[in-house]
């Protein structure tokens, strides 16, 4: 001990006769860390991809509740994680930045109540701003015009308002679940009606400064949505037909920056197939609506760009399954010179490649799974923005975090009401979704990335800002070493900083890297490496 103190005291010393001289103080060694193994990865910038739009996620179903009945320190909280993209002076990031904002334009069953029919989840009841006798009322769902407001604030400017059913008012059953099985539950007299009333939705917040891109009037028509929330079957000719009285309807209004973004078909193989579960009349989408020969054609329509999306749920369990799923609806989409959207995923399915169970997952292993399914639609689809579903819930049914980005605990535990305020985590969902949204911005493109490894155990996607002065790569580490990666980037003739690293893992959220830890991804992370090119 008297040694220890003998060296404690020469040390402090030293310190002080360099900090008397004003001189730093520099150790004879640089700080390493020592990787597992290492490998060489080639980034070639002159070969480019899908421009992105953005990532989002959607204000269904809890997002109304939370910003209705939380106290604004919890809703300010909630909303910074989500859309900001500043960084403290430690250089942690203070939310994900996401650049899209998903809007649900509900059918007025919250104001059925119970008779609405939807009784075990009333959160899945949604306002509408349309009244009985043809009126609106703009101040209903203050929660989710809470949560449009704070995006726009933070620099949000792509919101896609979508439907998941008619207001009750022009439903066959006047409700908002539907009794017509594969058939809409629009009455054949109102789809002009409903028509308008997205349009004159749309018309109301681009008045008030929103920037709304898309509307996306139909959500998954394969299903028939006959209990348990908002939602109704369509046949391929039924959207269609409303697709066309949207097109005149936003036409009317003056809206020409706004499109029609149709699909949102419940899994990528209703796109490009037949699928026998649904039949021919709700599936092969995309030649359904794109291929001029057909009777349901709506590529000529103004307001209907060369885009169409579905959602990554049920083909994600496998790393095969991805791969080959994603590269059919890519060759279907580029056959009509499409753009792929991804607008919709959370975990819904069993038995994922990797995880013994959800009791044994740990929340990084659900994370990981995620990137996964982020890694294929982005680079095998080529999908141009990516979403995901319900950003926040409550964690029941040991479902962990399946369903949300960010964890809402009600005052009354798990299971109680969310009228009773609470407290909010963020999970590492959010953070590896940060990962991508924070950095890889809307205008940024992907181009090529090579790796001398399998890619189901350590893949990457690498994206460049407008200006070439910018890029990000994304890795995703799946295995239980770590990884040194030299990367060789040729961008334009441009030369690479050293970059600065994010990690996302077991222990991390989305922190920095020390700058002797950069170019080291760690076991069983996501790893950001954000290089300035000069």
């Amino acid at each position: 001990m008297a040694n220890f103190k003998s060296y404690l005291f020469l040390f402090a010393a030293a310190a002080m006769t360099a900090c008397s001289e004003d001189n730093t103080f520099v150790p004879e060694y640089t700080l390493t860390v020592e990787a597992d193994t290492t490998i060489n990865v080639n980034i070639d910038g002159s070969k480019t991809f899908q421009t992105i739009e953005g990532f989002g996620s959607s204000d269904a179903w809890n997002m109304d509740y939370v910003g209705r009945y939380w106290d604004n320190t919890s809703k300010e909280g909630i909303a910074r994680l989500l859309f900001s993209s500043e960084l403290d002076a430690n250089g942690k990031p203070q939310g994900i930045g996401l650049s899209m904002w998903r809007v649900n334009l509900g059918g007025g069953t919250a104001e059925q109540g119970d008779e609405s029919g939807i009784n075990d989840k009333p959160e899945r009841r949604a306002e509408c701003f349309l009244n009985a006798d043809g009126t609106y009322n703009w101040n209903k769902a203050p929660g989710q015009r809470y949560f449009m407001e704070k995006a726009k604030e933070y620099g949000v400017d792509n919101f896609v308002l979508f439907s998941n059913t008619a207001p009750v008012y022009y439903t066959k059953n006047g409700k908002g679940y539907s009794d017509s099985g594969a058939y809409s539950n629009l009455k054949d007299d109102c789809y002009d009606d409903f028509a308008d009333f997205l349009a004159s939705v749309a018309k109301h917040f681009a008045d008030q400064g929103y920037g709304i891109s898309y509307i996306s009037p139909v959500n998954e028509p394969q299903y028939n949505w006959n209990s348990g929330q908002e939602g109704s079957g369509w046949q391929n000719s039924e959207v269609s037909r409303l697709v066309k009285e949207l097109d005149s309807s936003l036409s009317g209004k003056g809206l020409a920056d706004t499109r029609i973004l149709v699909g949102e078909a419940g899994a990528w193989n209703y796109l490009y197939e037949t699928a026998g579960d649904v039949g021919p009349e709700r599936s092969n989408v995309i030649s359904d609506f794109f291929d001029p020969s057909s009777e349901n054609y709506i590529g000529n329509l103004s307001h209907v760009p060369a885009e169409i999306c579905a959602h990554s749920y049920w083909l994600d369990t496998s790393w095969s399954q991805m791969q080959s799923t994603r590269g059919l609806a890519a060759s279907a989409a580029q056959q009509y010179g499409l753009k792929l959207h991804q607008t919709e995923w959370s975990m819904m399915s069993e038995n994922y490649e990797g995880i013994s169970s959800y009791d044994a997952a740990s929340y990084m292993d659900l994370a990981l799974v995620m990137s996964q399914v982020m890694y294929n639609d982005l680079t095998v689809a080529g999908v141009s923005s990516w979403s995901y579903w319900t950003t926040c819930d409550r964690e029941r049914w040991s479902q962990k975090s399946r369903f949300y980005l960010i964890r809402l605990q009600p005052q009354g535990g798990d299971y109680g009401a969310l009228t009773e305020g609470g407290t909010y985590t963020a999970s590492k969902n959010l953070w590896v979704l940060g990962n991508y949204s924070l950095f890889v911005r809307p205008g940024y493109k992907r181009v090529s990335v090579t790796l001398p490894v399998p890619e189901s155990r350590m893949f990457a996607s690498a994206y460049i800002s407008p200006d070439n002065d910018r890029l990000v790569v994304v890795y995703t580490n799946m295995s239980d070493k770590s990884i040194k990666v030299n990367n060789t980037i040729s961008v334009n003739g441009r030369t690479a900083e050293t970059p600065t690293q994010y990690v996302t893992s077991e222990t991390l959220n989305l922190q920095r890297s020390s700058s002797y830890e950069v170019s080291v991804i760690p076991s069983r992370s996501v790893a950001t490496l954000v290089y300035d090119l000069k």
